[in-house]
């Protein structure tokens, strides 16, 4: 395996780094429209006399899609071509969204039917984050730019996204009602799709020389076939299956605090959204810090230890801060420290997964990944409720900064943990012609959080 210099780097190209600014400015665009959601929906539940169990649900309805639209969206991905999931997902997303407020204002909107809404909103929304990251390989080869800082920079994106949507949000939620608010999350949909139709260049698609089958339409693959493939990947990469499991535990707490405790929290003792906007503010816009910093190293740090510390980092002081009902400039300060750690994540997650998956089957297995570790995100979100109203929220917060520690530091344990390092890329997707380039070093993301790196803390 030999090492790419700077000097045999391919020139860059214009079009495709043009391209690439386009896809990473839909992904952000999209992820705003998806803040303003999160916060939306549960103070509107609240609004209606909701109890922290009726929001937990619908958290619970908003992320439960993600486990029917991430493996078998996957697969659709890609047959139908990265670029068109990507517009179709955006549209049909907007679509939905879109008939939420204007139901809640017109007819009126139970609360069966906003579940059902949010339910719709969601089940091709990560199909369509898939489709993007799986484009992000050739477009970061043609653009001449390292693939750890590109995905740095895709994971960036949706820290920018939660920096601005988070701020927008608690402005829209306190002025004008969290129904209006979502009339800006349709609107972001729909300019998505506008940008990736206009300015996101036809990646070529390689399976034909990938594939010996590819020709031959007699023995072309069904789509069960196309998912047991990368199902099987998955449950046979030793790496795959810890990534996921991992990942599976700690959205599961995030959930639990994002979409529940501290909705609640911020209702019951900050004053409501506008404390809830700048908190989810300084953690995007630190993550954001701390991708771009983390851009410059990334192909010069251990990855593995980097990742198990600013794993930690991520989750467990904050949710401490919470437990012991800090006052709102502590947590403002332990949020920023959690955010600083969180922009190492996923851009390491995104590498590993873009260096060891083959090119032809990014799409299903990215789908699999993320339905696999974002499983535990529909129960967090409830089990996140249901805790607030028994336990009480400092307990909560409590449990959650502990065990998320002690979870996040496993990969320190080593084991296969080590195959996140440079040079363990497995024969499968480093041999296969097209796979992706690898320009930092011999040889998502993940979920959203998400997603798209799955992590989201």
């Amino acid at each position: 395996m030999t090492t790419r210099t700077a000097a045999s780097r391919p020139p860059r190209d214009r079009r495709a780094v043009g391209s690439l600014a386009a896809l990473l400015a839909a992904h952000s665009i999209s992820q705003t429209g998806n803040v303003v959601t999160a916060f939306a929906i549960p103070f509107y539940v609240l609004a209606l006399g909701g109890s922290g169990v009726e929001v937990g649900i619908a958290a619970f309805f908003a992320t439960i899609p993600i486990l029917i639209g991430g493996p078998f969206g996957g697969v659709v991905v890609d047959r139908v071509g990265h670029r068109r999931a990507a517009i179709v997902a955006d549209l049909v997303s907007g679509v939905a969204v879109l008939a939420i407020p204007v139901l809640a204002l017109t007819v009126g909107l139970p609360f069966w039917a906003l579940l059902a809404l949010v339910f719709a909103a969601g089940l091709l929304d990560t199909p369509g984050q898939t489709a993007r990251r799986v484009m992000l390989p050739r477009l970061t080869e043609q653009a001449g730019v390292r693939l750890e800082q590109s995905v740095g920079l895709l994971d960036g994106s949706e820290r920018f996204a939660r920096l601005i949507g988070a701020s927008v949000a608690g402005l829209l939620v306190a002025l004008v009602g969290p129904i209006a608010s979502l009339f800006v999350n349709a609107a972001t949909f729909a300019v998505s799709a506008l940008l990736t139709w206009l300015f996101v260049a036809v990646v070529p698609r390689d399976e034909q020389a990938q594939r010996p089958d590819a020709n031959d339409a007699g023995s072309r693959t069904s789509y069960w076939a196309d998912l047991g493939e990368g199902f099987r990947f998955v449950a046979r990469d030793p790496l795959m299956r810890l990534i996921v499991g991992l990942v599976l535990i700690t959205n599961l707490f995030d959930a639990a605090r994002s979409s529940s405790l501290l909705p609640l929290y911020a209702n019951d003792r900050l004053g409501g959204a506008a404390a809830l906007g700048l908190l989810v503010a300084v953690m995007g816009g630190c993550a954001l810090l701390g991708n771009v910093a983390f851009g410059f190293v990334a192909h010069r740090v251990p990855r593995r230890v980097t990742f198990a510390v600013c794993f930690a980092l991520a989750g467990g002081p904050s949710s401490a801060a919470f437990a012991l009902g800090a006052p709102l400039p502590v947590l403002v300060a332990m949020t920023a420290v959690s955010g600083l750690a969180a922009g190492a994540i996923n851009p390491i997650l995104g590498t590993v997964e873009l260096e060891r998956v083959p090119e032809h089957m990014r799409g299903r297995v990215f789908g699999l990944i993320n339905a696999g570790a974002w499983a535990g995100v529909p129960f967090g979100a409830l089990i996140g409720g249901i805790a607030a109203d028994t336990i009480g929220l400092s307990m909560a917060f409590g449990i959650i900064a502990v065990a998320y520690v002690l979870v996040t530091l496993s990969p320190l344990t080593g084991g296969s943990w080590r195959l996140m390092e440079r040079d363990q890329r497995p024969p499968s997707a480093s041999s296969r012609p097209g796979d992706a380039p690898n320009p930092s070093a011999p040889g998502p993301s993940a979920p959203d959080l998400p997603a798209s790196g799955p992590p989201s803390p």
